[in-house]
This record gives C-alpha cells, sequence and structure tokens, in this order.
C-alpha cells in the first residue's frame, strides 16, 4: 500500500470528534471494554462500536481478547496521532 494511502487511513480514522474522545479516553484508560467506552462517554452503543472498527481499521486502536470480552487500548499509532493533535490545541 502506498504511503499516501496509508497516511489517508490514518487520518480518516482519527477525524472524528469522537473518535478522538475514544483514542483520548484509551489513552487513559488502557484496556476498556465497548460498553465501558459507551457509559463513559455517555454514548450509544452501537455507535460507539462503529468508531472502534474504524479505529481499528485505521491501526489506531489495539484489540486484545480477555475471556469473551474486548479490551481496546490506544495502538503507538493512535498515541503518535494524539501527541500530534496536541500541538494543534
Amino acid at each position: 500500500m502506498g504511503t499516501e494511502r496509508k497516511l489517508e487511513r490514518i487520518m480518516k480514522g482519527g477525524a472524528n470528534h469522537r473518535r478522538i474522545q475514544i483514542l483520548r479516553l484509551l489513552e487513559r484508560q488502557p484496556g476498556l471494554a465497548e460498553f465501558m467506552i459507551a457509559e463513559e462517554l455517555d454514548a450509544n452503543l452501537k455507535t460507539i462500536s462503529v468508531h472502534l472498527q474504524r479505529l481499528t481499521h485505521a491501526g489506531l486502536v489495539e484489540k486484545r481478547y480477555v475471556g469473551k470480552r474486548v479490551a481496546h487500548t490506544a495502538s503507538p499509532l493512535g498515541k503518535h496521532l494524539l501527541k500530534f493533535l496536541r500541538t494543534l490545541d
């Protein structure tokens, strides 16, 4: 995959206020399940699920299975994106 397409996927993955909220939350509290993220952000579970899929596809979030639960964590790439976004605040 070309560098430009990879960068596009990453930028699209983080180009939403709710996805940025999720990344920030996972940076502070790694290992959260979908329902925990939805509760913490007071958001619809289905909406959070879709955002997590996009973040995972972009390589910004990593999933780890813990029994029947899926733990989500900001990936190293996700943390780099957050660092970049802080420079824009």
